[in-house]
């Protein structure tokens, strides 16, 4: 038989009956009344003996009606013994939903607990990777570029060092008032060191220290004043490296130059620069209030910084050839309150030309001589050149006789203004042109005498150096 919906009166809700115990629970309502009879209006089609009607859900509830027959009377009325279902009973039949469980987490309580969780593991694994670290025995390495060939150009500066620094050394001096540090480099292999006079003068006491770090007793060969020149000697030293000499001839303004020294003692320092000029006119010394320790050099000007301890150094050239022996400095005026010990890029390095003369001389005999002309100057002419004096020292003739300068016309009086030339401006720079030269060689001089130029050759002559 087909299904068929019966259409309810309006549900009418339990009420506890009075003396019922008190076991149900709130909410649950009663169960429809038992319909034995089968077959009345409102039931299902399967009858009484069908099967049971299913549980309904608390959200579509409805509550037991009687259903009535067509005139109005119940349909049935239920047996005084039979047994009905007590709502109120241990175990209802109804399933009540209450709704969501409040005591359940919502969404934002699970993404704080994550969010926690995570900073939590996060810090202890952190910790655990410190700890892991600063008790491992490997040790932490930064990126870094791979050894490269360490090889350089040969006129590179690191390539004119490398050839040149075994052949350099630091001189420190020890004498009866005073000590103080230079610099040398070695002439040849039999030990000869070529430096300044001013680094070993008034010497008691000579240590030669090499770049290797070994250091010896030197003795002094031979000095000139003059020429601010010496040659000191070591004994014993297996392996000595000789700088090669070049020729000054050959520099010009702009080479590129390397200066090798101590300056405050710091050995094996190396500069770099240029040729700033040629043919410098300096003098130096002076101390004594003679003259008899006054040098006068045709230097070479170089920029390469040049220190108190580079003196005697090798100035080079781009094949590490000696082109000059680093002799002095040039600082700010005396009277200037901002006035530097140290360089301000005018260094001035005697010709290696010249150096090599001397060097040879003092090594064969242990002296130097001097080129000159035989004339005495007058060193307070302010005008320009180089006049010669009225007379000469002690009241002697101001022209030696049978002199260079007798033979070649000079006469008292007379004004020097060129030499091969250039122009001469002072007695000075007449004395440093004639010692540029070698004795013997001849030069052309210009002189001014009664308001009239000539030329005079002349031969240089020799003169001991002190």
């Amino acid at each position: 038989m087909a299904d068929r919906q019966q259409t309810d009166p309006a549900p009418q809700w339990w009420s506890r009956p009075e003396g019922t115990a008190d076991s149900r629970r709130d909410g649950v309502p009663a169960p429809r009344p038992e319909n034995r009879g089968g077959g009345g209006q409102g039931a299902e089609g399967e009858g009484a003996a069908g099967p049971a009607a299913p549980l309904q859900e608390a959200s579509v509830q409805e509550e037991p009606v009687q259903e009535a027959h067509a005139g109005g009377a119940p349909a049935h009325e239920p047996s005084a013994h039979a047994v009905r279902y007590d709502p109120w009973g241990v175990q209802p039949l109804q399933a009540v939903d209450r709704g969501r469980d409040r005591r359940g987490f919502r969404l934002w309580q699970v993404a704080a607990l994550a969010a926690a969780t995570a900073l939590l593991a996060g810090g202890i694994g952190g910790w655990l990777g410190v700890l892991a670290e600063r008790q491992s025995s490997t040790r932490l390495e930064l990126p870094q570029a791979a050894v490269a060939d360490k090889g350089r150009a040969p006129d590179s500066v690191a390539g004119i060092a490398a050839t040149a620094l075994p052949g350099v050394v630091t001189l420190h001096v020890r004498g009866a008032k005073s000590s103080g540090t230079g610099t040398g480099f070695v002439l040849d292999p039999q030990g000869h060191i070529l430096t300044n006079n001013h680094v070993v003068a008034d010497a008691k006491e000579i240590a030669v220290t090499f770049s290797t770090g070994e250091s010896v007793t030197a003795e002094l060969v031979g000095r000139d004043s003059g020429y601010d020149l010496a040659v000191v000697k070591v004994s014993g030293v297996r392996g000595l490296r000789p700088l090669s000499l070049g020729n000054s001839e050959n520099v010009k303004v702009g080479d590129p130059v390397v200066a090798i020294g101590a300056p405050f003692d710091l050995s094996n320092t190396v500069t770099a620069g240029i040729i700033s000029a040629t043919g410098r006119p300096v003098t130096a010394g002076g101390d004594k209030g003679d003259g008899s320790d006054i040098s006068y050099v045709d230097a070479l000007q170089t920029d390469a910084p040049i220190n108190p301890g580079n003196s005697g150094g090798p100035l080079l050239d781009a094949k590490a050839h000696v082109v000059g022996i680093n002799s002095a400095i040039r600082g700010a005026d005396k009277d200037d309150p901002d006035r530097q010990g140290g360089s301000i890029g005018l260094g001035f390095a005697i010709p290696i030309n010249q150096g090599k003369r001397v060097a040879e001389e003092l090594i064969a005999t242990g002296r130097a001589t001097h080129p000159v002309i035989g004339v005495t100057l007058d060193m307070d002419y302010t005008g320009d050149g180089a006049r010669v004096g009225d007379k000469g020292e002690d009241g002697k003739p101001s022209v030696t006789a049978g002199g260079p300068g007798a033979r070649a016309g000079i006469k008292p009086g007379d004004v020097i203004t060129k030499v091969d030339g250039q122009r001469v401006r002072g007695g000075d720079e007449l004395i440093i042109k004639i010692r540029a030269h070698r004795p013997g060689d001849p030069l052309t001089l210009t002189v001014l005498r009664d308001g009239r130029e000539r030329t005079l050759d002349v031969v240089l002559g020799s003169a001991n150096g002190s």
